[in-house]
């Protein structure tokens, strides 16, 4: 992809990522922070439609704002509202000092990397990668997803009251 619309979408989408990665640092609302984050990640995917990367960028999408982005709703969805409130810690002196020392560090690494660009054939196809994908890495990605289950299950079972448990045990008088 070549020309000015390929430049103006790529300054767009940049800006759009780093507003919403910014919104999900500065907000107070976890419900909030969560759709800056499904924000920042279709921002993601669409850097990667502009490196002509479809694939990928549908798989960006599908995964991380079909599946952790929704996961994350449930959770919040799942806690006491006490326990949401995203209140004031000691902890942001710090976390912008982090973030600076980051962030100049990755522009002294953007700066003086030598990037190699590649015009040719990748010499992998999508039917090559999906192959891939359900041979070699299918024991990553099943592993993966008992593990999404496994926190959305654990998050369950930390907000529940005590009132719920007792329920759920069968009387022994019974």
């Amino acid at each position: 992809m070549e020309g000015a619309g390929v430049h103006i979408a790529f300054y767009v989408l940049s800006i759009l990522t780093l507003v919403a990665a910014g919104g999900v640092m500065v907000s107070r609302n976890l419900l909030h922070a969560v759709l800056f984050l499904i924000v920042a990640f279709i921002g993601v995917a669409g850097f990667f439609v502009l490196l002509s990367a479809e694939f990928i960028a549908m798989a960006q999408i599908v995964i991380y704002v079909g599946a952790i982005a929704v996961l994350i709703l449930f959770a919040i969805a799942l806690t006491p509202r006490s326990v949401r409130d995203n209140s004031e810690t000691a902890m942001v002196g710090p976390a912008i000092l982090l973030g600076v020392a980051l962030a100049t560090v990755f522009l002294f690494v953007i700066h003086d990397t030598g990037w190699m660009t590649g015009a040719g054939d990748p010499g992998l196809s999508v039917s090559d990668l999906g192959r891939a994908l359900l041979s070699t890495w299918v024991l990553p990605f099943e592993i993966a997803s008992v593990l999404l289950t496994a926190a959305l299950v654990g998050a369950i079972m930390l907000v529940r009251s005590e009132t719920e448990e007792s329920e759920d045990v069968p009387d022994a008088d019974a």
